[in-house]
């Protein structure tokens, strides 16, 4: 696994994170025939909360970003994008796991959707997550809170950490 640091996100970070979600959405929005450039991007913009996203980086420049939405009886992973070149280097399944041990500690449900297709279909199966109901475009997915949970979360932490420790 790469050496990466999270970060809480600010709102100087939402061109950067539409951009990502652009090209990393092309191919398989292609695929399904819904990509729209300018809507892609703006669906992002208008969605875009920081003070439940993270951005991701490594060697101190962005390389992605992943936002944890508290919601009546769940969260929602949602905006889970990285650089294409990172991919499968191991910092999703860090930042992913990270993610879901905060989410255990609480004994929360975490929820999420993707695309029909994506390959980060998988990513999130090895993490535990289930198909819970799925229409033409979207696979909407389900985790438990495992019951084996850690100590400290590393999402509670205020301060960034380098080589795979979310703040």
């Amino acid at each position: 696994m790469g050496v990466w640091e999270i970060r809480p996100a600010s709102s100087s970070d939402v061109e950067a994170v539409a951009e990502l979600r652009a090209r990393v959405l092309r191919a398989d929005l292609g695929r399904l025939g819904r990509y729209d450039a300018q809507r892609v991007r703006q669906r992002l913009r208008d969605g875009f909360d920081p003070a439940h996203t993270w951005v991701i980086e490594v060697g101190g420049a962005f390389a992605g970003c992943v936002a944890l939405r508290p919601a009546e009886d769940c969260h929602w992973l949602e905006h889970f994008y990285l650089a294409p070149h990172l991919q499968g280097s191991g910092i999703g399944s860090g930042v992913l796991r990270g993610v879901l041990e905060r989410c255990d500690r609480g004994g929360v449900l975490v929820r999420l959707n993707v695309l029909q297709g994506s390959p980060a279909r998988r990513l999130y199966a090895r993490h535990g997550f289930t198909v819970e109901t799925e229409d033409p475009v979207d696979v909407f997915m389900v985790r438990e809170p495992s019951v084996s949970a850690g100590v400290a979360s590393p999402l509670a932490q205020s301060r960034p950490r380098p080589g795979g420790r979310l703040p």
